[in-house]
């Protein structure tokens, strides 16, 4: 039992509820043994997959996601600095476009809210009659989707 961690030791240690703990668990993203009265023991080294799993989805992966990439890692000893470097390399792409999505919400926040366009009143110039309720509901420009025929010729 000398270090190894409770369910209770490693909520504490990782941030992270129990019930995700078990969550995870139950996904086979990690894995815990069981001592003689049936409670969980987790071996220290599953603090890491906590922390890169807690990472990954902040970086917008997919528990699906997390799970192939954990399942890239050594299987019959503890990852080393290099595996977790390989796995995190592939993200930069991923966080870029959370970095540009992020700043096109940013300048919608510090312009007009509104515009997206879904306001008749305040934007009559950049949505004459509408024109971009042909194109389907929301807020269409803050994604990154291009105006179509949108403004018209002043």
């Amino acid at each position: 039992m000398k270090g190894e961690l409770t369910i209770g030791d490693l909520a504490r240690r990782s941030g992270v509820a129990t019930s995700a703990l078990r969550f995870y668990e139950s996904r086979g993203l990690i894995h815990a043994e069981r001592n003689l009265s049936g409670h969980r023991r987790y071996l220290r080294s599953v603090l890491r997959r906590v922390a890169f799993i807690v990472f990954a989805q902040r970086v917008g992966l997919t528990l699906d996601e997390v799970g192939a990439e954990l399942a890239k890692l050594p299987e019959n000893r503890v990852p080393q600095s290099e595996h977790w470097a390989r796995l995190s390399r592939g993200w930069t792409t991923r966080i870029d476009a959370r970095i540009a999505e992020l700043e096109r919400l940013k300048a919608g926040l510090t312009g007009c809210i509104s515009c997206g366009c879904l306001s008749l009143e305040k934007c009559r110039l950049a949505n004459p009659d509408d024109r971009a309720a042909r194109q389907g509901p929301g807020p269409l420009f803050w994604g990154g989707a291009p105006r179509r025929d949108v403004r018209s010729p002043l």
